[in-house]
């Protein structure tokens, strides 16, 4: 094995020790709940389901443990989220998940770095926009706007999960915006989990007609010099397709990849 095979191995391992539950404290309106193997995260946008990288069981002991949140969430007339790693086992997890009616969204690429890597590139703005930490309702409001035009889709409901996250424990979450003219033009937040070495970087949509002029890799790095000011170690991000490239050229390594499986009262 080489010695970035080996880094990369050991990226993976705390991750899959460190990063398979929830930030320590949850927003308002949600709780957390063990069934099993599984952590099940009930309240919010949708249901999210995780499990650590082996669940430890199989065949008709998994089905039923599938079905149980389907149910679980059915029940409630909610969406839920089963979160999927590539190296969960057993291999077959995703085609039970598949026969119990979820259906796979966008696969993402795991990526995990160093944050004092991250934190040493001094961030580089377009003329005329700057970048500021928000806490305010009002500003969470304004990125969910801005969310909600990069993606086509109502994602007001962002600006809810953002309020709760920051009302619960502010100390967990900061909220930055990119903005130009007055106008959000881009948004991100970094979470911290108090008892680990990581904070995940999450968010860092930009409104098209502002992408490819850094403000993305500035958002990276504002975060990242301000996890190194915490003590943290590592960064972890669930990236997109157009994300991946960007933050591996910053220094960051691809452990694996994650798909979402969603089971909603609609499609069934």
């Amino acid at each position: 094995m080489t010695e970035t095979e080996t880094e990369t191995e050991s990226l993976l391992a705390a991750y899959d020790d460190q990063m398979r539950g929830a930030p320590p404290t949850p927003p308002a309106g949600v709780t957390y709940e063990k069934d099993g193997p599984l952590l099940r995260i009930v309240g919010g946008f949708r249901g999210l389901v995780s499990g650590p990288r082996s669940l430890g069981v199989r065949g008709a002991e998994l089905d039923r443990l599938i079905a149980r949140q389907r149910d679980f969430f059915a029940a409630r007339g909610e969406a839920v989220e089963w979160k999927t790693r590539s190296h969960d086992d057993p291999a077959d997890l995703t085609d039970r998940l598949r026969e119990a009616g979820f259906v796979p969204e966008d696969r993402e690429t795991v990526l995990v770095g160093r944050a004092a890597d991250m934190a040493v590139r001094q961030p580089l703005l377009p003329e005329g926009v700057t970048l500021r930490r928000v806490t305010a309702d009002a500003d969470m409001r304004r990125i969910a706007a801005m969310e909600s035009v990069v993606w086509g889709q109502d994602w007001s409901w962002l600006a809810d999960d953002l309020i709760g996250r920051v009302a619960s424990a502010p100390d967990e979450i900061s909220v930055h915006v990119a903005e130009a003219d007055g106008e959000v033009v881009s948004a991100a937040w970094l979470v911290f989990r108090a008892g680990t070495a990581f904070a995940s970087l999450w968010g860092g949509s930009t409104l098209a007609e502002w992408r490819g002029r850094g403000i993305y890799r500035a958002l990276v790095a504002t975060r990242a010099a301000l996890a190194t000011a915490r003590g943290v170690t590592y960064l972890h991000v669930d990236a997109s397709d157009d994300s991946a490239p960007i933050l591996r050229r910053l220094g960051f390594e691809a452990v694996t990849t994650t798909t979402p499986y969603v089971w909603s009262p609609r499609a069934d």
